[in-house]
């Protein structure tokens, strides 16, 4: 018979934690606060936060990430039935008040943390690109897209023209159809010569 390791976390302490960070990255930066003032503010001892975290980059990636829900990444048998699906559900998630301070909390700590950007990257960017890049694979090996297209470039820009347009660009463009506008562009650039017809076969 085996012996607990000890008592079971806490699911009220996991949230109280989390939102304590959230609360004081909004307040004071990622450079001004410290797991002190976090445990105080969801009040819980240091350890019971050292127990579950190894660093503070990487409870703060968790805490903007407990903001985020994982995109689905879907196989209909077409790139543009896998994309009006990520761009429905994407869209969803991040046009909204909540999803536009999401990003700008990744984008503003990252840039000035190396540590937290390494963190966040290896434990969900990566994995977010890594589900994307397999739709495109997937349209390569169809014939949608030219063999020798660039997938890692492919999402920098999608990624980058997105994060810019929430963030930075005055625009009343819904972010659907802004994103729909910009894929549209890149695959006239990389799609083979039936992407077109295919794509307005799935505007039918």
């Amino acid at each position: 018979m085996s012996t607990s390791s000890g008592r079971p976390r806490s699911i009220h302490a996991d949230q109280a934690i989390l939102q304590a960070t959230l609360d004081l990255l909004a307040e004071v930066g990622y450079e001004s606060m410290s797991i002190e003032a976090i445990a105080s503010r969801a009040g819980v001892g240091k350890t019971t936060i050292y127990r579950r975290y190894t660093s503070k980059e990487e409870l703060v990636a968790d805490a903007i990430e407990s903001l985020r829900n994982d995109l689905a990444i879907p196989d209909t048998g077409s790139f543009w039935g896998d994309m009006d699906i990520v761009i429905k559900n994407a869209a969803k998630k991040i046009d909204s008040p909540l999803g536009r301070q999401t990003l700008a909390l990744i984008i503003s700590t990252a840039s000035s943390n190396p540590q937290f950007a390494e963190v966040y990257w290896t434990k969900y960017t990566k994995l977010r690109r890594e589900a994307f890049a397999k739709v495109l694979e997937r349209a390569k090996s169809r014939g949608e897209i030219n063999d020798n297209a660039d997938v890692d470039l492919i999402i920098d820009l999608v990624s980058g023209s997105l994060y810019y347009a929430l963030i930075f660009k005055p625009t009343t463009e819904p972010v659907e159809a802004y994103m729909r506008r910009t894929i549209d562009i890149l695959m006239k650039g990389v799609g083979s010569g039936e992407m077109a017809s295919l794509r307005e076969k799935g505007k039918g």
